[in-house]
């Protein structure tokens, strides 16, 4: 096993310099060996992944001295076949759609070492490894997102998220600082070992450590996830090479959801950490699904979606759903970056024909042309609100028999519930001619994912957190007041409830198409559409900066 650990991340790394090296001999096959050795790479992780499922043990390898410690653990070992196997994949797509640009090798080679610092930072067995590939990350993406020097767009982009990750990373280095200074020892597994045995050890500056250090890697994983305030970088990318984004938008964006598990420990001890986690996340989702509806471009607004996604995600570890965060991420990367691969031949398919039937959806969303017949509106309303309900308990009860007594799982519940009453809501304004059909497609499907959601998490948890002690920590470092949790529950209940009953007697009377929007509705939609001005606050900053480095350069006289 310790054979593994260092042999998969040093297979891209040998995969780089082969192609760096060879490029004039092999010319368009280099490709070839890249995407080769990728595919043994992905093999080499299932393989260490397997062991780990078996319940091996290792204690990893240490390349260099006080650091290059890898780990063998589940977390990197789930973590390296997600990168090894979406890496394959953009490597076997890049072969054909990278062919005609400028710098083919050179692509391959930061391809090649983009996989090996994503594994090295999810197996980093010390601080200063993690911060080394850390660092290195926002360095590849850079260059890989600029790739093709010609466009201005492209090195303006990539420009906003090597300052945007430069912020992250200085958080992530103080907090590396803070711990390794008041624990006395870089490494991981040894520091989340005293962070567990002394929780309130304090710092140099006089506070608790662990809530110091919770808050600047809460800060690092919201510039590398997107969370608002520092997500304008994400949408934006998306003049670099498609398999950058899908790249980007499977693994890169993710990070901050791994670094929230690694040092998982910190955040349980750092008292309301974990509730700021929640907020950030919960508005980022929002956010991101809003602007992710206002887009005309397909690009920007899978963009946006990956923004909500990472919003639920910070979330999740908000209320104490680690291993779920993790489950979220595998499975939004899996699927988003098929979407982004996808997204060239739909925009091309559809400039010829967009080769959409005209069913029920079409005839509802296009054509504005519901059906005469609709079901009883009591029955719908019924199914609506206790049907969602019925199928998140009994799921959750056949899984885990104190599920409810964790605020945190009742949260998600609600949620749950949220997504799934809507989406039976607006199936009954759909008013299909078979109500029946499409309300028993509805109901099988969220069913479906519900089971495989409650099944799929509960293994998760058993994998990445086998003590069941510290599962009881993190739930308890979730919670608030059980008066202002029920509060924030029946109130957001009541909100969305509304929401509901005001969009459905707006129908009923005809109000919607009114020609009038108002004044309210048009400065929302100005916001929206333009983004809440962020991106010009950003293109602001950046000139700032481009104009001080240059008059620096003219200062110092240098050439």
């Amino acid at each position: 096993m310790n054979f593994l650990v260092a042999a998969i991340p040093l297979l891209p790394i040998l995969s780089a310099v082969l192609v760096l090296l060879f490029q004039e001999k092999l010319r368009r096959h280099v490709a070839w060996l890249s995407t080769s050795v990728a595919l043994l790479t992905f093999l080499l992780a299932l393989v260490g992944l397997g062991l780990e499922v078996k319940g091996n043990e290792f204690a990893g390898i240490r390349i260099a001295g006080s650091w290059g410690y890898l780990l063998a653990d589940p977390l990197s070992a789930i973590m390296g076949v997600l990168i090894a196997g979406i890496s394959f994949i953009v490597h076997k797509f890049s072969i054909r759609y990278m062919a005609e640009e400028a710098g083919y090798a050179r692509f391959f080679v930061l391809l090649d070492l983009m996989t090996a610092t994503l594994l090295v930072m999810v197996a980093a067995g010390d601080l200063l490894t993690l911060l080394i590939a850390w660092h290195l990350i926002g360095v590849l993406l850079y260059f890989l997102l600029g790739h093709d020097t010609c466009r201005p767009n492209s090195l303006r982009y990539a420009f906003w998220t090597f300052l945007t990750y430069r912020l992250g990373d200085i958080a992530l280095v103080l907090a590396a600082v803070i711990l390794a200074d008041t624990y006395g020892t870089w490494s991981i597994p040894d520091l989340l070992e005293q962070v567990s045995e002394e929780p309130a050890a304090m710092s140099i500056l006089g506070i608790p450590a662990t809530q110091a250090a919770a808050i600047l890697l809460s800060v690092a994983a919201f510039a590398r996830s997107a969370q608002f305030l520092l997500h304008n970088w994400l949408p934006y990318t998306m003049d670099g090479p498609t398999p950058v984004s899908a790249l980007m938008h499977a693994g890169i964006v993710n990070a901050g959801g791994f670094l929230i598990n690694r040092f998982a420990p910190v955040f349980v001890y750092s008292g309301d950490i974990l509730h700021l986690l929640f907020i950030v996340g919960l508005v980022t989702a929002v956010i991101g699904s809003v602007l992710m509806l206002a887009q005309n471009d397909i690009k920007k607004s899978l963009g946006y979606s990956t923004m909500g996604q990472m919003g639920f995600m910070i979330m999740e570890c908000g209320v104490g759903a680690f291993s779920l965060a993790i489950y979220h991420l595998i499975a939004h990367g899996l699927f988003k970056g098929a979407l982004f691969l996808g997204a060239g031949s739909v925009i091309g398919e559809a400039r010829h024909d967009d080769g959409i039937p005209k069913d029920e959806l079409y005839t509802f969303v296009i054509e504005k042309q519901p059906a005469r017949r609709q079901p009883p509106w009591l029955f719908m309303a019924a199914v609506t609100l206790v049907i969602p309900v019925v199928v998140l308990v009994l799921a959750h009860l056949a899984v885990q028999q104190d599920f409810f007594q964790k605020q945190g799982a009742v949260v998600l519940l609600f949620f749950g519930w949220v997504t799934g009453a809507q989406l039976i809501f607006a199936t009954y304004r759909m008013r299909t001619e078979r109500p029946g059909r499409l309300l028993a497609m509805v109901l099988s499907s969220f069913v479906i994912v519900v089971l495989g959601y409650a099944l799929i998490s509960h293994v998760f948890e058993n994998f990445l957190y086998p003590d069941a002690q510290f599962l009881e920590l993190m739930h308890h470092a979730s919670s608030i007041d059980i008066f202002w949790f029920d509060i924030l529950v029946v109130t957001t209940t009541l909100i969305i409830v509304a929401g509901w009953l005001l969009t459905y007697y707006s129908e009923k009377n005809g109000t919607t198409g009114s020609r009038d929007p108002g004044r309210v509705r048009l400065i929302l939609y100005a916001m929206i559409s333009r983004e809440f001005y962020l991106a010009d606050i950003y293109a602001w900053v950046s000139r700032i900066l481009l104009r001080t480095a240059a008059r620096l350069n003219v200062a110092l006289r240098w050439r």
